[in-house]
């Protein structure tokens, strides 16, 4: 698969350098840092019934969102091959194996999102992203990730041209005029209850 791979950043995350990430993304630290991140998410998300995630490692957001909506259907799309085996085993979940700058899934979600993944995608790649993410919600899309009011590349565990800040959301309301953002967040890394790594997140719902 790795020659289909149309940048350097899919083919990093998809080989050994991902596979290390699946093992050091677990713990019940973080999985419960996850769960308040989405107890406010959905304070003003309304109905949320189907949630697809792009890019969701080993799922610790889809099994806190399973936490707080036990009838929720989830579906994810990932790249890493370890990831997936790790998805596969969380009951009732549909995964996608691949990249998310390709269209994975043909139907919508109430609830389309991603987290701490779109500051990996090549920024030339982002479109894609940004359109897929969109055809994929039925209503809302949240996207939790290192907010900047300007782009900017930042090395990444010893890695150039591999972590990037930018206004995301920004980005996708000027490219889909019928977004409204519906509210916004942030988790401080040093917050006592729950720490979540200066994650900026923004909800935003399709309003035709």
């Amino acid at each position: 698969m790795a020659e289909a791979w149309k940048t350097e950043q899919e083919a990093f995350w998809s080989g050994a350098f991902g596979d290390d990430y699946v093992d050091r993304n677990r713990g019940e630290a973080l999985a419960a840092g996850r769960t308040h991140m989405f107890s406010n998410v959905l304070r003003r998300a309304g109905r949320v019934a189907s949630a697809v995630e792009f890019g969701p490692n080993v799922g610790l957001n889809l099994v806190s969102l399973r936490r707080l909506l036990p009838a929720i259907e989830l579906a994810a799309i990932e790249i890493n091959a370890k990831a997936v085996e790790s998805l596969r085993r969380i009951d009732g979940l549909t995964v996608h194996h691949g990249s998310i700058l390709e269209r994975h899934v043909t139907r919508t979600y109430d609830l389309a999102f991603c987290s701490g993944v779109l500051i990996h995608i090549n920024p030339d790649a982002l479109p894609a992203v940004y359109d897929n993410l969109y055809a994929a919600s039925g209503r809302l899309v949240l996207l939790a990730e290192y907010y900047n009011p300007a782009p900017v590349a930042i090395p990444y565990r010893g890695h150039a041209e591999r972590l990037f800040k930018r206004d995301f959301a920004g980005e996708m309301l000027d490219r889909f005029p019928d977004l409204r953002l519906v509210d916004y967040g942030f988790q401080y890394h040093r917050d006592p209850n729950f720490p979540a790594d200066d994650l900026t997140w923004f909800l935003m719902e399709k309003t035709r």
